[in-house]
């Protein structure tokens, strides 16, 4: 009980901003200023794009990750770490540098009739910039958790790789897997550094939120910020209480 109450300092810190702005937020006067509906279609609807793609693009290499035994392991996984390390500002300078109307790629891309800067495919790959280390990182330490036994069980009895991965290894490491897909879905709502320098058109929630705060002020900001959190914040807090509750084990059998 002692250790709980040492613990109260801290919990308070961070939980005084958010008793704040239900205490700040006019709530008889709660409305959204114009365009922020859009922001939140922006938002919402080229996440459904970019989350199955970092799942199709995460999934394969964490496996490798988790199972290899490669020399070229140690460099791959520090060219997952190094964009989740650069600062989301530099990281969308480097977009404009790689993708942009002059970049390096760009300009292959402007000679076919394929922009990538200031559009929705443009907003999508900064998402996927922006969430796709992250997941990877997550889901291979789900599988790194998914007792090879098990594995190796189903390949004695017969199932193809494809079987095993599908009826074993997903199911296993699925808490661990539905925890990187939460912190993806986070990175992905909240990305505001890369978005903001690689692709301002469209707005989403966040680059919309900043040009409420300097157009406006502090005070209009609430109801998107609002809208930003409820978005946000229910998926990652449920797959957390998730993880956290211990997994039933079978009754043992009779002798």
């Amino acid at each position: 009980m002692r250790l709980f109450w040492l613990s109260v300092p801290s919990l308070a810190l961070l939980m005084v901003p958010f008793v704040t702005l239900a205490v700040l937020t006019p709530w008889s006067d709660f409305h959204t200023a114009y365009g922020d509906g859009q922001a939140v279609a922006v938002s919402l609807g080229l996440s459904m794009v970019s989350i199955p793609l970092i799942i199709a693009l995460g999934l394969p290499l964490a496996l490798w990750l988790a199972r290899t035994q490669h020399r070229w392991r140690s460099l791959v996984e520090v060219a997952v770490l190094v964009p989740l390390l650069t600062p989301p500002l530099a990281m969308g300078i480097l977009l404009i540098s790689v993708y942009g109307p002059y970049g390096s790629i760009g300009e292959v891309l402007n000679a076919m009739g394929v922009s990538l800067n200031n559009n929705a495919p443009a907003f999508v790959l900064a998402q996927v910039y922006g969430a796709l280390p992250y997941f990877v990182l997550s889901a291979r330490v789900a599988f790194e958790n998914v007792p090879r036994d098990i594995e190796e069980a189903g390949q004695t009895l017969g199932a193809s790789p494809l079987m095993v991965f599908w009826r074993l290894t997903l199911p296993v490491a699925a808490r661990g897997l539905a925890a990187g897909l939460a912190i993806a879905w986070v990175r992905v709502i909240g990305e505001f550094g890369i978005v903001m320098v690689f692709c301002y058109f469209p707005q989403g929630i966040p680059v919309k939120l900043f040009i409420n705060l300097q157009n406006d002020g502090v005070g209009s900001i609430y109801p998107l910020l609002w809208i930003l959190l409820v978005t946000t914040l229910p998926l990652p807090l449920w797959c957390l209480m998730r993880a956290g509750k211990p997994r039933k084990e079978p009754p043992p059998e009779p002798a």
